[in-house]
């Protein structure tokens, strides 16, 4: 199964989005524990809150690897912004929660440096998000194959500008 690829970049942002049948306490639950991140992310320990850093093992990622997370700005349940460095890069990510009447809504934002990489992160988080999808659903996870290479073009399409 191939996904159709849902975000698109605006300026050097990358945005997706999605949107659950759930109220956003619950969906905020999701983004934030780390039993629920475990899931379909990866799980954390530390003392979390504003201006701390807490260690997340990328479960999803060849080798599992551990990196340190700082949590930049935290203002439940509609704001979480968190930033990362790994061997890939830089990572400063925007989550931003809405609920209009029994839908939340997640938008992801992630300002990209370059956009020409968009065609190599983008996949990566649309996969994420489909696993968090997955994940709250109880559905079976996703495969990153059917996310890497297929959707590199459609975000290398924004790029040409």
């Amino acid at each position: 199964m191939t996904p159709d690829p849902t975000g698109y970049i605006r300026g050097n942002d990358l945005i997706l989005k999605r949107t659950f049948r759930a109220p956003i306490d619950d969906v905020w639950t999701s983004l934030t524990s780390s039993k629920h991140t475990a899931l379909w992310f990866g799980g954390w320990e530390g003392d979390s809150g504003p201006g701390k850093v807490v260690r997340l093992q990328l479960r999803y990622e060849k080798g599992q690897p551990w990196t340190n997370l700082m949590i930049e700005e935290c203002e439940a349940p509609r704001r979480l912004v968190v930033t990362m460095k790994d061997d890939y890069g830089e990572w400063r990510i925007e989550l931003t929660l809405t609920q209009t009447n029994d839908k939340t809504e997640l938008r992801f934002v992630q300002p990209l440096s370059d956009r020409k990489a968009a065609g190599d992160i983008a996949p990566g988080w649309e996969y994420y998000l489909d696993m968090l999808v997955a994940a709250r659903e109880g559905k079976t996870l996703p495969s990153f194959e059917d996310y890497y290479p297929s959707q590199k073009a459609h975000y290398l399409a924004f790029t040409d500008d």
